[in-house]
């Protein structure tokens, strides 16, 4: 009778040239994670280091156990993905000093319109990367945020045309410069305005280096600054008046 299973892991092997290897371990694992107290459909990858040259390999199912519980956080914060970390090496001891836990997903979070009462939903894609190496946590952010904007050349051709229909009008004396009033209507119509400019979507990716002190990930307080900074964020629901007000940003 067979008392216990074999652990491949355990055994030792004689290589001729025998190296350790910087990391072993699983790529997007789909696990369900709280954000902000949101679930966050995340890819999740972990790895330990394979310290000992002659060793076979890790025990892959420690580091998906403990990843299993992850799930259970009301909403995760950096200390919890530290204990993570030093669990994995707590569960290998004889094998590995560093562990590394990477996240990816998307934050969903609600966004109000730029004038109206009106609100909508918005996706922010992120990314976590966290490391534990000679006992010293490191955690980076990145974020993504798409937002819109003019494209210059096209706003100076736009121009340009619009100078050129302008000077026709005073020629062909569709206008006078002596009648401001004439001149305010006629750029009030379709013959004034020839072209317009076209907008673009472009994306800003954002990376932070999280201070082990920061335990609340600050998702929103960092979004908010970016946006207000970019002040062309791509909009959810949009009214006539949320409209005029992002072309005066643009």
């Amino acid at each position: 009778m067979i008392s216990s299973l074999p652990d491949i892991s355990s055994e030792l092997t004689v290589l001729p040239h025998p190296y350790p290897l910087d990391w072993v371990g699983m790529e997007n694992i789909a696990l369900p994670l709280k954000f902000e107290n949101a679930f966050c459909n995340s890819k999740v990858n972990a790895f330990v280091s394979l310290d000992i040259p002659h060793a076979k390999g890790i025990h892959m199912s420690r580091l998906y156990t403990r990843l299993l519980q992850l799930t259970n956080v009301p909403s995760l914060k950096l200390l919890d993905i530290e204990h993570v970390l030093q669990d994995f090496l707590s569960s290998h001891l004889e094998l590995s000093h560093h562990s590394k836990l990477d996240i990816s997903s998307e934050l969903y979070l609600e966004r109000p319109a730029l004038v109206s009462q009106l609100s909508g939903w918005r996706s922010y894609p992120f990314s976590i990367s966290t490391q534990y190496i000679h006992g010293q946590f490191q955690t980076e952010l990145t974020l993504e945020i798409a937002y819109s904007s003019t494209c210059p050349c096209s706003a100076a051709l736009s121009r340009s045309l619009i100078q050129k229909q302008f000077i026709q009008a005073i020629a062909d004396q569709n206008i006078s410069l002596d009648d401001p009033q004439k001149i305010i209507d006629w750029l009030g119509t379709t013959d004034a305005i020839v072209a317009t400019p076209h907008s673009q979507r472009s994306f800003a990716t954002l990376k932070f280096r999280l201070s082990p002190k920061i335990q609340n990930i600050p998702f929103v307080q960092l979004i908010d600054h970016a946006e207000q900074a970019l002040s062309t964020a791509l909009q959810t629901a949009v009214k006539r008046i949320d409209e005029q007000a992002l072309e005066i940003d643009r």
